[in-house]
């Protein structure tokens, strides 16, 4: 069993040693690279609660243990103290020798005599036990407000990031229709791209001009052939019927009989 300076030493280790995590929580949200450190730093938190619950585990059994030594002697003790009387009668009846009794009176002394050292590292370990668990219950508490922390600044990374993209993107086009402006004026590719539409424009109006040049005797052939046409047709509604049979006939058409004096 460990005296009580034992016990008080180790409890003030631990809460020295985990006073100073709320300094590594916070900063490991800021660093360089949040998301690795913030896992980095969660790790190290849930250890210390890992590594702390695992040593109340062990307090709780010490305590355990402590506090049933106290029982069994104080229940040692309260039943040696009612046998006292039956051994006395039984010694007064020459029973029992007084060695054996003196045996039985030193051993109860004794136990009378640890009982206080026995309570007092009772006392000692259920401090210890209690010290643990407040220590527990801080790094749970604080492992969870570092969860609901970290969630909350990751959300604003995120949002910070996705600002930023915007931005990027918004710069990224602001430069292109910087660049399409400076090209109207300025672009080589559309320049000559213009002077090739030109070019082009201007070699089909001159095959237009050949072509029409071309196509013009042609229409004054056709223009004169048409006249030879009329010329040569008679209009079919200036003739009479007489007419159109005889020049179907191929006969010349009669002189008309004169009207007159004879």
């Amino acid at each position: 069993m460990s005296n009580s300076n034992g016990w008080g030493l180790t409890a003030r280790l631990i809460s020295k040693h985990f006073g100073a995590l709320g300094d590594r929580v916070s900063e490991a949200i800021a660093n360089f690279d949040p998301e690795t450190a913030t896992e980095a730093d969660r790790d190290r938190l849930a250890d210390s609660l890992r590594s702390t619950a695992q040593k109340l585990a062990a307090a709780r059994a010490s305590f355990e243990k402590e506090r049933t030594d106290v029982v069994k002697l104080r229940e040692l003790i309260a039943t040696d103290e009612k046998a006292t009387g039956t051994l006395a009668e039984r010694l007064a009846a020459g029973k029992i020798s007084e060695a054996t009794i003196t045996l039985f009176c030193d051993e109860l002394e004794a136990n009378k005599a640890r009982m206080p050292q026995e309570e007092q590292e009772e006392a000692d370990a259920k401090q210890y036990m209690d010290e643990l668990q407040t220590i527990v219950d801080a790094l749970a508490k604080q492992l969870s407000e570092f969860d609901a922390a970290a969630k909350k600044a990751m959300q604003q990374l995120a949002t910070a990031k996705a600002q930023q993209d915007l931005q990027q993107v918004r710069a990224e086009r602001q430069s292109e229709l910087a660049g399409l402006s400076g090209m109207r004026g300025n672009s080589s590719a559309l320049n000559a791209l213009t002077r090739r539409a030109q070019t082009v424009s201007n070699e089909a109006a001159g095959m237009r001009i050949v072509n029409d040049i071309g196509q013009r005797p042609i229409d004054q052939a056709a223009e004169i052939e048409a006249i030879r046409r009329s010329v040569n047709t008679p209009a079919l509604g200036a003739e009479s019927a007489l007419e159109r049979l005889q020049r179907l006939s191929g006969k010349s058409a009669a002189p008309a009989p004169q009207l007159g004096n004879s």
